[in-house]
């Protein structure tokens, strides 16, 4: 017995598209975090990125301006006249056959003709009116008769349109049989409606509804519900067109539409329906209304369709904006957005989409203990290996040589290999050793194409130097003038690289990130990444390095190195009971100590770099002069070298002016 396996295959029907690619997070992901580091909320970040979209996509800002466009071109297209010109058109015709039928009609008498030229004469300047005043003209045209009786049937047709959309076209050259079923249709809707609102019908009642009348609802709802909604929301659209009118036009139409069809039962049936959706349906906007200032005429069906996808642009302008609680975009109605502003615009909104549920999927936003969002870990290192990329190239320039190789574990290589002892770590020189095997093997008699066994002898290892283990410490400077001079968001930057540099390539090394302003703490690196700008006054170093001495202290065989990021001289010192003193200028017991902290870090080898931002003087002289009492360096890096002006000093620790380049290390 065979089994065959069969594919089934039909439409695509919308949605995301199965073939398309990945959606593209790199971009998002870089954006968030540059306006992380900045001070934003991780989620404000993305609603942020998501606003402006991308260097090739649109963003919620730019779709809604484009909503707001259309909007604004459809009240400054058209005016809502449409049906009474029409209505003004076929009365002219009419009067005008009926003269011309009086004038060369010789056989009636004249007194008739007489009378009926005078009552033709004065009908009254009111369109509506005057159609209402001939309602029961006999009329001698046979054509005047014709263009009289296409008023009634296209105000039949109009108010029909109005809540139906599409029948005027579909009901154009009605029969009286055609008429009949939509008073049928009517009758029987209006019955559902009222047996719904006192909570009486079944789903069976709207079934055998759809079943004799579906032909009159080409959006097809799929219960009394969905059948309401559409039906409401074009009937209060209807109501917004006539309270756009000015008064006359307003009352010229209600008046008129006493002469649809000929028949006020129409009338009444659509006033019931109206009743019955308002009732059903409150929330709707009922007696809005908007100012058209254009030249194209429209329609009583047309001009609620207008009215229809102005709250239909509307609605789409508030999902746009993202302000209310709860916001998401899968709260975007895509096929509303696509019918306004065309698929493209879908396409854009269903990516941004996808965007903002990878980004929470996906794993690259998390949820701290205090319920906030924050970059993930996955997203730190993405970010710090781009940042750590950046600091690479930077110092290549720099230094202007080709990238050269760097071991980042137990030591560097020397080039030369030995035999292999027990217990040795040190990578084997694969070469060198199946070079070993061949020789052994040859020596032995054997033939190497059959096969190569490995013995202990063969093996070499590649000879390293050994390398200190440190323990680093940046100090960064937190205070106000970092975020006021542009230097906030550098700093984090800088962070950022050296903590992604040690822990993926120098893992033996210890790194510890601490923060001074007012006061110093210790930090790690998402509260760094995430840390808004301070608006307090203070430039605590003594603390800083106070902290930075107690981490020392926890690693007595690691050389300790000290980073320093700083733009301006200590004005803080702490207390013996923990609070902080502040002054400015640098009270000298400020200075005193900082520097005797300096010192006491000094006699313990550490060693020191100053990084000064800026061109105070005083602070240029505080520097050099702290420097110079522990033997360390000052390096005064343009802020937007700052990254690879700190990773350079940290590899210059570890490799004692040797050549380090730049190569796996950012890798």
């Amino acid at each position: 017995m065979s089994v065959h396996n069969r594919s089934r295959y039909s439409r695509y029907r919308g949605g995301p598209d199965p073939l398309a690619p990945p959606v593209d997070l790199a971009e998002a992901l870089d954006a968030v975090a540059e306006d992380v580091m900045a001070g934003y909320s991780p989620r404000h970040a993305l609603q942020e990125f998501l606003r402006r979209g991308g260097r090739s996509r649109e963003g919620l800002d730019d779709l809604a301006g484009r909503v707001q466009q259309r909007r604004k071109d459809l009240l400054g297209r058209h005016k809502l006249d449409g049906t009474l010109n029409e209505v003004r058109k076929l009365l002219d015709t009419a009067v005008l056959e009926e003269r011309k039928q009086l004038a060369r009609d010789a056989m009636m008498d004249n007194t008739d003709r007489s009378f009926r030229e005078m009552q033709l004469q004065n009908l009254p300047r009111s369109t509506a009116a005057a159609v209402n005043e001939l309602a029961s003209y006999d009329w001698q045209s046979s054509t005047a008769r014709e263009a009289y009786e296409r008023i009634k049937d296209l105000l039949g047709r109009e108010v029909l349109d109005q809540r139906f959309a599409g029948m005027k076209q579909a009901l154009e050259n009605a029969t009286d049989e055609d008429r009949a079923a939509v008073n049928e249709m009517l009758q029987d809707l209006n019955g559902l409606l009222d047996k719904h609102r006192r909570g009486e019908d079944t789903h069976a009642d709207f079934q055998n509804f759809m079943a004799k009348h579906g032909q009159f609802f080409p959006e097809n709802p799929q219960s009394v519900e969905e059948l309401i909604d559409a039906l409401a929301q074009r009937a209060a659209a209807a109501q917004r067109m006539l309270q756009s009118m000015s008064p006359e036009q307003r009352e010229e139409l209600m008046s008129l539409s006493a002469q649809a069809y000929g028949s006020p039962q129409l009338m009444d049936q659509l006033g019931q329906l109206d009743d019955n959706l308002r009732s059903l349906r409150p929330g709707e906007d009922w007696t809005g209304s908007e100012r058209f200032e254009g030249e194209e005429g429209l329609g009583l069906g047309d001009g609620t369709g207008v009215l229809q996808d102005i709250a239909e642009l509307d609605e789409l302008s508030e999902q746009l904006s993202q302000s209310y609680n709860g916001s998401s975009l899968d709260d975007l109605d895509l096929d509303a957005l696509a019918r306004q502003l065309g698929q493209d615009a879908a396409v854009t909104a269903r990516t941004l989409a996808e965007i903002e549920k990878a980004m929470h999927d996906g794993g690259y936003l998390q949820r701290g203990a205090d319920g906030d969002l924050r970059l993930s870990p996955q997203s730190m290192r993405r970010l710090g290996r781009a940042l750590l990329r950046d600091t690479a190239r930077q110092l290549s320039s720099r230094q202007g040589r080709r990238d050269t190789r760097v071991a980042g574990a137990a030591g560097e290589q020397t080039g030369s290999s030995r035999p292999w002892e027990f217990g040795d770590a040190e990578p084997w020189d694969v070469t060198r050793t199946i070079t070993n095997a061949i020789r052994r093997t040859i020596a032995d008699g054997g033939d190497p194409r059959s096969g190569l066994r490995l013995a202990a002898d063969d093996i070499e290892v590649a000879e390293t130097e050994a390398r200190t283990q440190a323990a680093v410490v940046l100090l960064v400077d937190v205070s106000f003038s970092m975020a006021a001079q542009g230097r906030w968001v550098p700093m984090k930057r800088t962070a950022l690289a050296l903590h992604h540099l040690i822990s993926t390539r120098f893992r033996g090394d210890r790194l510890q990130l601490i923060t001074f302003g007012r006061y110093a703490q210790t930090t790690d690196i998402g509260e760094l990444t995430a840390l808004p700008p301070f608006q307090t006054k203070g430039t605590n170093l003594h603390h800083g390095l106070l902290l930075a001495g107690r981490f020392f202290r926890k690693h007595p065989s690691m050389q300790p190195v000290l980073l320093v990021v700083t733009d301006g001289e200590p004005t803080a010192h702490l207390l013996a009971d923990g609070e902080t003193w502040f002054d400015y200028p640098p009270h000298p017991e400020t200075i005193r100590l900082t520097v005797a902290e300096l010192d006491r870090l000094g006699r313990a080898g550490t060693q020191v770099t100053f990084f000064r931002l800026g061109d105070d003087p005083g602070l240029e002289r505080f520097v050099q002069r702290m420097a110079r009492r522990v033997g360390g360096r000052v390096v005064a890096p343009d802020v937007g070298d700052l990254g690879a002006a700190v990773v350079g000093e940290y590899l210059r620790a570890h490799f004692r002016g040797r050549p380090y380049g730049d190569a796996d290390w950012a890798k």
